[in-house]
């Protein structure tokens, strides 16, 4: 089993075994995820959001252990990554946007990078086959024709195909979000 197909939980445990596979495939997971919450959420100059990038792995390497629930690695990256983008903001270290977003906006903005990162988490446990299928019809934008006639397959075939497949990864979004839930409670 591949490292890109283990739970969050499972990833961290095999980190704190000091699995050195294990924390390259948790720095890849979350790259996108910390970098995003710096260049969108919070509108860094790279140069910042680069040394953000950098003290958020840092961090996470060396406090590691603290972390009470591995399941919540993703949370505590978000949180971590917020306060330091924060911190670099109140630094001075970079000059300030003509247009700050407000709060509101930039809470849509991180709302709208935590769903993302569900949905793409949610697709690697589809089967293969439907990963390959979302991805052609909305990560490249490839139509029905396009998907027929590489795949070798009826238009019909490409439409029902792709409507299962969201339909189990819509299953996947709302399980996670049940479980969320009641672990609030």
């Amino acid at each position: 089993m591949g490292l890109e197909t283990l739970t969050d939980a499972e990833l961290v445990q095999r980190c704190r075994a000091g699995e050195p596979e294990a924390w390259n495939a948790l720095v890849e997971r979350f790259s996108r995820y910390v970098y995003a919450i710096c260049t969108q959420g919070f509108r860094l100059k790279e140069a910042d959001a680069e040394d953000v990038y950098q003290e958020v792995f840092t961090r996470v390497y060396t406090r590691l252990d603290s972390l009470r629930d591995d399941g919540a690695i993703r949370p505590w990256i978000a949180q971590l990554t917020r306060r330091l983008c924060i911190d670099a903001m109140a630094s001075g270290t970079r000059e300030q946007p003509a247009a700050e977003p407000v709060d509101e906006e930039r809470a849509g903005v991180l709302e709208e990078i935590d769903e993302a990162f569900d949905v793409r988490e949610a697709l690697t446990t589809l089967p293969d086959h439907c990963q390959d299928m979302l991805d052609r019809f909305f990560a490249r934008d490839e139509s029905y024709r396009t998907i027929s006639a590489e795949l070798d397959l009826p238009m019909g075939t490409i439409a029902s195909r792709i409507a299962r497949c969201l339909g189990k990864l819509r299953e996947k979004l709302e399980g996670r979000s049940q479980a969320s839930e009641r672990s609030r409670e």
